[in-house]
C-alpha cells in the first residue's frame, strides 16, 4: 500500500510539472535583449591630475559638512589606482575601505555604482559574481571633455548621503 502512494504522489507530481511547464510561458529574459549600442561606452582620458583630485575631495568633503555627514573620500584614475583620499574626523573606519571601493568600481566599469544597486534590486544577481563590483551608490565617474579621468567614492552615510556628497565633488570636473 505504501509504495502505491509513493507511486501515486510521483506520477501526480510528474504530471504536475508537466502541465506547469506546458501551459505557463517564461517572461521574456530581459538579459537576451541585444542594445544597439555599447552601454556606458565613455572612452578614458588621461588621468586626472592630484590638484584637481584634491579639488573634488574638497567639494564633497565641504558638502558633508553643511549637513553634519562623517565622510571617507577617495578619488581614483583611469585605472582604479588612488590618487587622493580624505578622512574626515570621526567618520567610521569600515568606510575607508569602502570609498576607495566604490571610486575604483566607477573608474573601471565606467558607471555609477548605483546602476549595480539597482540591477541587483530588480534582480539582476549575476552582478555579485562580478570582480570588483559594489552594489552601493557614492561611485561616480568623473568625466572631463566626454572622457574618463577617474572617479570619486563616498562613504560613511547611507547611500543617498554618500551619492550627494559625490556628486557635488564630480561637478568641480565639469
Amino acid at each position: 500500500m505504501r509504495s502505491k502512494l509513493h507511486l501515486s504522489a510521483a506520477l501526480l507530481g510528474g504530471l504536475l510539472c508537466v502541465a506547469t511547464s506546458a501551459g505557463a510561458q517564461q517572461a521574456p529574459n530581459p538579459l537576451d535583449a541585444i542594445p544597439e549600442k555599447m552601454p556606458f561606452d565613455i572612452p578614458y582620458g588621461a588621468p586626472i591630475s592630484l590638484d584637481r583630485a584634491e579639488a573634488a575631495i574638497a567639494a564633497a568633503v565641504a558638502e558633508a559638512k553643511r549637513h553634519d555627514w562623517k565622510f571617507n573620500v577617495a578619488v581614483v584614475d583611469t585605472g582604479g589606482n588612488l590618487v587622493a583620499f580624505q578622512r574626515m574626523d570621526g567618520a567610521q573606519l569600515g568606510s575607508i575601505q569602502v570609498s576607495q571601493h566604490k571610486a575604483h568600481a566607477a573608474a573601471i566599469f565606467r558607471r555609477e555604482t548605483k546602476v549595480f544597486e539597482g540591477g541587483i534590486q530588480s534582480g539582476f544577481n549575476y552582478l555579485i559574481t562580478l570582480d570588483g563590483v559594489i552594489a552601493s551608490r557614492g561611485g561616480i565617474p568623473l568625466v572631463d571633455g566626454g572622457k574618463i579621468i577617474g572617479a570619486i567614492g563616498c562613504s560613511g552615510g547611507t547611500g543617498s548621503q554618500d551619492e550627494v556628497a559625490c556628486k557635488v565633488g564630480a561637478a568641480t570636473i565639469k
